[in-house]
């Protein structure tokens, strides 16, 4: 109960467009962490504690999903520990973001890493779709900042330029083995991070449902995510 970390295993699966089996992600995750070593790099995350939550029920309407999901990360919040919402499809951030946005009362950022810009106002008449997440939340007045993405639409581009979202797209982050990008000034203090495994180049991650050729390099998306977080938290 004194762990830092608080893991909340969310195994949703409703508005896969492509590849499947997002439903099995945070148990195969939970497993394949036992093989790792305590030190990464420098650091050791896990001398803080890291507890993990009974996995989220996902049934029900979306909207209920999310408000389910908002309670938890609220919770974690208000207690003083960091969330970890382990998917899932992408969906599952506005329900997690929504409740941490909650508990803070002030302004909050996000940082995307991701292949998709994930800006449309719906996708296959589901607003709660996985392309539509971010979308919901720049609705709700989230700053984005948006790193790697390198497919999206004409709607996803107006609104780009609608929410004031910050970007740096993958082909000019890859070509120039760019590992660093500084946030606007005014950018929240207080970020939450949401990382799509489909960021990474699918010759690291071939284990998504949209992978997308031209990706982030393993460290470069670490770096990316460090950088982004100095001077915030």
């Amino acid at each position: 109960e004194d762990a830092r970390f608080r893991v909340i295993p969310v195994p949703l699966e409703r508005t896969v467009s492509y590849g499947a089996g997002t439903a099995g992600g945070p148990a195969a995750i939970i497993e394949a962490s036992n093989e790792l070593e305590r030190l990464v790099g420098s650091a050791e995350p896990c001398a803080e504690g890291i507890f993990t939550e009974e996995a989220l029920d996902c049934d029900g309407p979306l909207p209920v999903v999310m408000e389910r999901l908002a309670k938890r990360t609220e919770a974690a919040i208000k207690a003083g520990r960091v969330p970890v919402t382990l998917g899932g499809e992408h969906s599952l951030s506005y329900g997690a973001v929504s409740g941490v946005a909650r508990a803070l009362g002030q302004p909050v950022g996000l940082v995307q890493i991701d292949a998709h810009a994930d800006l449309r106002i719906a996708y296959q008449d589901e607003p709660h779709s996985h392309a539509s997440v971010m979308h919901l939340l720049a609705e709700d007045g989230v700053r984005l900042a948006q790193f790697g993405v390198r497919a999206l639409c004409q709607q996803e581009v107006d609104s780009r330029a609608r929410n004031g979202v910050f970007f740096t797209d993958a082909e000019e982050l890859v070509t120039g083995n760019t590992h660093a990008v500084d946030l606007p000034e005014d950018f929240p203090e207080l970020v939450y991070v949401s990382f799509d495994v489909d960021g990474l180049d699918p010759s690291l991650m071939p284990a998504t449902g949209t992978p997308v050729p031209g990706g982030l390099g393993y460290y470069q998306a670490l770096h990316l995510v460090e950088h982004a977080l100095k001077g915030r938290r």
